[in-house]
């Protein structure tokens, strides 16, 4: 049997909230339970073993059978999610495109996607520009209950325009903004004389918003197979509960 797919319908059996709606792209034409972004930062501080783990890792997620358990409980049973790299305020490329994702089958094809995609290292870290680029994404085929960006990363902004700024700005369209900050066991020397705040504390602080946003932390990059997971089949739950603001993941 075919799942209703009406957001009227929806609504009236209360399983989505006016804080969760936005006003929606009249291009959009498919409806979905989340529309996610994965922004996936590829500045110098990742090198091209950490981009390789990164990658792998992301596959994994969506190989792992909890993942489509997860999409199979929405209110629609579907997902959209697309993938993009990240580096300086105007770099930034989608490496796998908007694909929706209703169980096993569909999610190997986006974990095979992201297994044939490029590996990309670039420059600078612009946040920013990536939480601006990423905001441009949502309404193009889709039309989800929420819209939720993941921006991975192990650096703070040094790119760009302000952070503040794209981040206000993504908050007043109703995007929700998670986090996975990456704590680098071998940190650049200049970060360090630079005094800069430790990644997940600037995370928690300056990247992330929106209803229920939240930050996973990867402690080293060895564990960054193991949080993303988490933090994925934790964003595509059907209604998203207040939980802890920031999980850690170890090796």
């Amino acid at each position: 049997m075919s799942r209703p797919v009406s957001r009227r319908l929806l609504l009236g059996a209360g399983l989505a909230t006016p804080a969760l709606i936005t006003t929606r792209d009249a291009r959009a034409s498919t409806e979905v339970d989340v529309e996610l972004v994965l922004a996936v930062d590829v500045s110098r501080s990742v090198d091209t073993e950490e981009m390789e783990m990164q990658m792998r890792g992301y596959a994994e997620a969506f190989r792992d059978p909890r993942l489509a358990e997860g999409i199979a409980g929405g209110p629609l049973g579907a997902i959209a999610v697309t993938l993009f790299v990240w580096s300086d305020w105007n770099i930034q490329h989608t490496l796998v495109p908007w694909m929706r994702l209703d169980g096993q089958v569909s999610a190997e094809r986006f974990a095979r996607a992201i297994d044939g995609a490029s590996r990309e290292t670039y420059l600078y870290t612009s946040i920013s520009g990536a939480i601006d680029h990423a905001a441009k994404q949502f309404g193009q085929r889709f039309e989800g209950l929420r819209r939720v960006v993941d921006i991975s990363g192990d650096g703070v902004n040094n790119s760009g325009r302000p952070l503040s700024a794209a981040r206000a700005e993504a908050l007043d369209q109703g995007i929700v903004l998670n986090g996975l900050a990456v704590l680098d066991r071998t940190p650049q020397p200049s970060a360090l004389l630079a005094g800069l705040p430790p990644v997940d504390e600037y995370y928690r602080d300056e990247v992330i918003g929106g209803p229920a946003a939240f930050l996973m932390v990867a402690e080293g990059y060895d564990s960054f197979a193991g949080a993303v997971r988490r933090k994925i089949i934790r964003e595509i739950a059907a209604i998203p509960t207040p939980g802890p603001v920031v999980e850690r993941e170890f090796a």
